[in-house]
Order: structure tokens, then sequence, then C-alpha cells
């Protein structure tokens, strides 16, 4: 499920994209603001994956927010400009959607941000006999690997939280 928080100056376009969002299926729309001063001191407290922004706005503009919260929120902006899509994308957003907005254009937008929502759950690990069982090992907890000086054909593998790990081949 997309939980997703709108960021418009326009309430007629929040509750446009609102109408939109409803009836795409998996979507859901927690919160709308039409203040991004008021929408950054909030959204961290959110529980939210997708943010739909717009690019502009009065005192602040999406691409300034967007570089605000690029880490924690995956964010596909709606624009009626696209004098802006090449900034928008060198901040890595999923999708750059020009107004009008339709619904099936909107509805590929946040396809594209489930598949990263999803490939971003998905952990990378390898399955081992080590020196204690079988083990999984995540990839990202590995720190390095070398061979092991007891038994040249086994791996040492030392862990991010100090531990050592020894691959049995």
């Amino acid at each position: 499920m997309i939980k997703c928080v709108i960021l418009d100056d326009e309430l007629l376009a929040i509750s446009y994209l609102k109408l939109l969002c409803e009836e795409i299926e998996d979507v859901e729309v927690v919160k709308a603001f039409n203040d991004p001063k008021i929408f950054l001191q909030e959204i961290e407290n959110i529980e939210c994956n997708v943010c739909i922004l717009d690019i502009e706005m009065p005192g602040i503009n999406g691409l300034q927010v967007a570089e605000l919260i690029s880490g924690s929120k995956k964010i596909i902006f709606t624009t009626a400009y696209k004098e802006y899509a090449a900034e928008a994308f060198d901040l890595n957003v999923v999708d750059y959607v020009r107004k009008p907005i339709k619904k099936e254009r909107l509805a590929r937008a946040f396809e594209k941000a489930a598949e990263l929502l999803h490939k971003s759950l998905k952990k990378d690990f390898i399955e081992w006999n080590t020196n204690i069982g079988k083990t999984v090992i995540f990839t990202d907890q590995i720190a390095y690997v070398k061979t092991s000086e007891i038994d040249s054909r086994d791996k040492e593998i030392l862990l991010n939280d100090g531990s050592n790990i020894v691959l049995k081949t």
C-alpha cells in the first residue's frame, strides 16, 4: 500500500489529486498541505512513503522541498511546467507528471514508486554453511571478506558489528 502526502499551493489541485488517488488501487492519501513550510515541519512525523509535490509555490518551491526530504520519501512531481524536468530528475525523483493530470498517467507514476519501494525493502543476502551452522548473512552487514589463515578453502567474514564468521566450503 502506498501512503502518500500531497503538497500543492492550489486547493483545487489538491482536491483533484485526492480524487484521482482515491481511484487508484493501493494508494491512500494520508494528508495534504498547501504550505511548503508547514509540510516541512510535519513530514517526518507522518507515516508515508511517497510525496506528490507541486513545483511552483510561493516561498519555497517543490525542488527545494524535494532536496530536503529526498532521502526519506519517494517523490512524484506534478506541475504545469516542463522546464524543471531535468533538474527534478537530477534529484532522483520517481516521476514528473505534467498538469493537467490524467488518472492513467498518475497511476503509472505510482507503479514506478511501488517498484522502487519494493526493491528497497528487499535485502540482498547469502545463505552459507559457517563455523556456527547454516547462516543467513545480509550483504550490507559485511565489512570485508578474506581467505582464512587456517584453511585456504574457507573465507573469513568480518561483520560491521565486529564479529567474525568463517564460511565453510
